[in-house]
């Protein structure tokens, strides 16, 4: 198996645990602020490289889309979870993630070059 296709699908894996994850009740302050941002600028980085890597450079503008998507949907559905509720803060390190996991893949895409 090909290096881009492992990418893609450990990509699809942390995409699925981290909804799972999400839906827990434990996950309510699990990261204390203002860790809490980092740790959404660096999962969210984690995946948009993963998804770069994995469906190629030509894809970071559906990258970009679907991870601030994704985010917004995420901080929309935690209206619906006991202990949690949305947070533009969050949302906007989710953005500095995405585009940085995106940077970070492409300019390694470069190296590699």
């Amino acid at each position: 198996m090909r290096m881009p296709r492992i990418a893609l699908l450990i990509a699809l894996g942390l995409l699925a645990v981290y909804v799972w994850a999400n839906y827990q009740p434990e996950a309510a302050g699990v990261v204390p602020p203002p860790w809490d941002k980092l740790a959404h600028s660096i999962g969210f980085a984690a995946l948009a490289g993963l998804f770069v890597w994995g469906m190629g450079r030509r894809a970071w503008p559906w990258v970009l889309a679907g991870g601030l998507l994704f985010a917004g949907w995420d901080e929309w559905h935690q209206l619906a979870l006991p202990g949690r509720s949305p947070d533009l803060g969050d949302w906007m390190a989710d953005a500095v993630g995405t585009l940085a996991g995106i940077g970070l893949a492409l300019a390694a895409g470069r190296k590699r070059m």
